[in-house]
């Protein structure tokens, strides 16, 4: 008890003080794990607005494998990114292993098949007589797919908080691509796993306490946006 009193402690002097090094930590885990969640929403929407909406060969092969990716450990993700842009790999001559735009990567990569499963789950869940009376309104195709996104907005907005949830969270794939330079790649959960690798505990405990405010603000944030409309 007393060292999670001394971490508690440790974290409002952080965050009063507004120690340099803290805040460029927490500031980087929200842009890379923010850009990363949004790219997964680029990303996933229309796949899964297309696995939902079309029939076609290998469909539910497809929705197999995105299923099965929306467990996908963090760790395994962080390997086969590596294994791409190592120097030796295909896009070694990009040379952003070791960056946070590699970080990006990777967490795209593990948040897009949440966003794709959820979406389309949500919307092969729309009542099918709905379809049909928002074709009878001579909709152009974009006006029927907003329509539809707009029936299911509450589950989109669920699919983007389990997104950011799922990568501001995650350690494996940060550490694999970014090796927590300090300065440059280093996040909340790879310095929290720094400190703790070093016996640091009480600062270990405050950065675990950052990150969890860092998480919960921002889907306080997002909860405000999706329930904002409700009944709308």
């Amino acid at each position: 008890m007393e060292m999670i009193g001394q971490g508690i402690l440790e974290a409002l002097r952080l965050l009063t003080t507004g120690d340099p090094e803290v805040l460029g930590v927490a500031f980087l885990t929200l842009k890379v794990s923010g850009t990363a969640t949004l790219i997964s929403l680029l990303i996933g929407i229309p796949l899964g607005i297309i696995l939902a909406l079309k029939e076609f060969p290998g469909r539910k092969f497809i929705l197999s494998l995105v299923n099965a990716g929306m467990g996908l450990p963090p760790v395994v993700v962080g390997l086969w990114v590596s294994i791409f842009l190592w120097r030796s790999g295909p896009f070694g001559y990009l040379n952003i292993m070791y960056t946070p735009i590699a970080i990006i990567i990777a967490q795209a990569v593990i948040a897009s098949p949440l966003v794709i499963g959820l979406t389309s789950a949500a919307l092969q869940q729309t009542d099918p007589k709905l379809r049909l009376q928002i074709k009878a309104l001579g909709t152009t195709r974009l006006q029927y797919l907003w329509l539809l996104l707009k029936e299911v907005r509450f589950a989109i907005m669920a699919a983007i908080i389990a997104g950011f949830g799922a990568v501001v969270s995650e350690v494996g794939a940060s550490m694999a691509v970014g090796g927590n330079i300090k300065g440059q790649t280093r996040v909340l959960t790879t310095a929290t796993v720094l400190e703790v690798s070093k016996g640091n505990f009480d600062i270990a405990i405050a950065l675990s306490i950052i990150l969890c405010l860092l998480s919960y603000f921002v889907t306080l944030f997002l909860t405000h946006l999706q329930q904002k409309n409700q009944g709308a």
